[in-house]
């Protein structure tokens, strides 16, 4: 699997499984109705450094992007955002980009990484805490969840 800069051509192959992901509604603190065009000004937006995952075929099968989570005094603290094309689930593709991203953010002289809006119920939150992230609140019942109701938002941060 190669890791590498998203272009801004990548977008047309990141979007069939980013919709599908953030119109499921279960995972993404996003509205599931973003349109194209507004999913593509929040995901590939001249702030974030966005990553792809291109199987050994070229297919992209993950996207990641990186940014400040904060603004001036405070911009040494890493926000990321990832998605996986659910095909892809159970192949160690999250665990990769995952790891590369880390590292980036500490190449790039981020010191922390903070996700601010992790669903309870996600299962990549076991892949984040493999990864040395852990808690540090939630917010009860913030998320409404399609199945499973109101559920909490988790604030998770790892030091780099």
């Amino acid at each position: 699997m190669l890791i590498r800069e998203a272009t801004g051509q990548d977008w047309d192959r990141i979007w069939p499984f980013w919709h599908r992901i953030v119109s499921a509604g279960d995972t993404y603190a996003w509205d599931p109705d973003t349109s194209e065009s507004a999913a593509r000004a929040l995901w590939m937006a001249p702030s974030h450094r966005v990553f792809v995952a291109e199987s050994e075929g070229g297919a992209v099968v993950a996207s990641a992007y990186l940014r400040p989570n904060y603004g001036g005094p405070a911009a040494h603290i890493a926000n990321a955002a990832f998605m996986v094309d659910p095909e892809q689930a159970g192949r160690g593709v999250g665990r990769r980009l995952a790891e590369y991203v880390i590292d980036r953010a500490r190449r790039d002289g981020y010191t922390g990484m903070v996700f601010n809006a992790v669903v309870d119920t996600n299962p990549a939150a076991g892949l984040w805490e493999a990864l040395g992230f852990r808690v540090l609140g939630t917010v009860p019942g913030a998320f409404r969840h399609p199945e499973h109701g109101a559920v909490g938002l988790n604030i998770m941060f790892r030091e780099l």
